[in-house]
């Protein structure tokens, strides 16, 4: 019997799923397109344990696949892989009933675990009509950002409330928006609000609405964000900056479902989906005494984080990418493109305003950027000025980082300021690694003894040399 499907149009993914499948004593058969695979689970007796497919396939496509062995065999798993790596492709897979979405490049072992859990379960989500096609809203392939998208995906169908964690910048509400439009809510209002934003004894009111005469210019009575988003889902942002007395008015809501406008004396029904998000520690907080612990634990049903940008580098290009085309249609000029040192130059930078500062960064370059190209040169005097302050992958590239930046603000210089830096640092490690013996660190670097000497002149180093005594005797 098939114990596993695979169907992809890449004939290297299919080779390497066989190779580690038949490592592992898997049983599998392989096939290039979703019709062939549809063609044969029709007449097969034996339909696979686990289905494993690509989703963009000459012909019909994986979730088209998704959906139609889903109608036929709805307790069977499949696996959708995909090498475009968005938030639409997730969700329409969760939604069309997939056991695990798998972004590639994948790491075989992990894939291998991953058909083996599926072999091993019996029961999988439901079925649900597979999603039209739209821009992504949320665009992501570092591994943090793809959980983000699966827990979009797996609620999917839910009404439950979510705690949002993030730092600012992060796009929390881009992903409460995603949420609220990938639920049974969708067709209902989203109402977004600000708890930070609005004046202490204006956000009860903004909140809950108020009745005529409720206090001082209540002229006319107001229906409040709880009302205005009934049926729909309500986005508290910056949760742990609300006053403690709407903390505990909102813990009433959150408990029985009923609210009052101020100074209301009926009770109205609150059907809201409350959706919260914060950029501080909740726990901290609750510690401090500053947030409600029942209101916390009423809000943490489920909790997203959103990593900062420092943790999702690799997201970097295709960020800038969309935000330079984004940018480039509203002012409706030509897009730019950007160079890959550029690229690179940006992904060492620490981005302390996250998400939100790349993408004002693309709308300053689309206007202020003089050529089509977008160079290390071509960013704004304080990103080039800033040195990079992560570690690079490897020497080389930091070099390169170095030399952009030095390009960009001392050109003409570049050349003499690294190679001295070069040398100076090669000799007073070698010199360092002797306790500062110039032969010894001369034979170590490959270099004469002469040459060390003369060098050791010109860079200026015969007073930061280790042990300048010792060196005095070796000469």
């Amino acid at each position: 019997m098939n114990t596993v499907w695979i169907v992809d149009d890449d004939r290297s993914i299919r080779w390497v799923l066989e190779k580690a499948l038949s490592r592992e004593e898997i049983s599998h058969r392989s096939f290039t397109s979703a019709s062939e695979a549809l063609a044969e689970l029709e007449t097969t007796a034996h339909p696979p344990k686990v289905l494993v497919s690509d989703i963009r396939m000459p012909g019909e496509s994986g979730l088209t696949l998704l959906q139609r062995v889903k109608s036929v065999h709805p307790q069977l798993p499949v696996i959708i892989m995909t090498a475009y790596s968005d938030l639409e492709s997730a969700v329409a897979a969760f939604q069309g009933g997939a056991f695990e979405y798998l972004p590639k490049p994948f790491d075989v072992d992990q894939a291998v675990a991953l058909v083996r859990r599926a072999i091993d379960q019996s029961t999988h989500q439901e079925g649900a009509s597979e999603e039209t096609t739209l821009a992504p809203e949320i665009l992501g392939q570092a591994p943090s950002m793809q959980e983000v998208f699966r827990a979009i995906g797996r609620l999917s169908q839910s009404h439950a409330t979510v705690l949002i964690n993030g730092e600012s910048g992060t796009g929390k509400e881009l992903v409460a928006r995603a949420l609220h439009r990938h639920s049974p809510r969708r067709d209902a209002p989203f109402i977004a609000i600000n708890t930070a934003a609005i004046p202490r004894d204006l956000l009860e009111s903004e909140l809950f609405g108020h009745e005529r005469g409720a206090f001082t210019g209540a002229a006319a009575q107001r229906r409040g964000r709880f009302e205005q988003a009934e049926g729909g889902t309500l986005f508290l942002d910056e949760i742990g900056d609300m006053p403690s007395e709407l903390q505990t008015r909102l813990l009433r809501v959150l408990s029985d479902g009923n609210f009052y406008r101020v100074g209301g004396h009926q009770p109205i029904k609150a059907n809201v989906r409350v959706i919260a998000a914060t950029h501080q520690d909740l726990e901290e907080r609750v510690r401090l005494g500053l947030f409600r612990e029942d209101l916390f634990h009423r809000l943490n049903v489920i909790r997203l984080r959103l990593p900062p940008l420092r943790e999702r580098r690799e997201d970097v290009p295709i960020l800038v990418r969309h935000f330079l085309q984004r940018s480039a249609q509203e002012l409706g000029v030509e897009s730019k493109r950007i160079s890959e040192s550029a690229i690179k130059y940006l992904q060492a930078l620490p981005f302390p305003g996250n998400v939100r500062q790349l993408e004002n960064l693309c709308h300053w370059l689309t206007v202020m950027a003089p050529g089509q190209i977008v160079e290390v040169a071509d960013l704004p005097p304080e990103m080039r000025d800033q040195p990079t302050r992560e570690t690079p992958v490897n020497w080389v590239d930091g070099l390169g980082l170095e030399a952009d930046r030095l390009i960009a603000a001392t050109p003409g210089e570049v050349f003499d300021r690294l190679t001295r830096e070069f040398e100076r640092t090669l000799i007073r490690r070698a010199l360092t690694a002797t306790g500062g013996r110039r032969i010894e660190a001369a034979q170590l670097l490959g270099i004469g003894r002469n040459t060390i000497t003369r060098k050791i002149q010109e860079l200026g180093m015969d007073d930061d040399r280790p042990h300048a005594a010792e060196n005095d005797a070796d000469e």
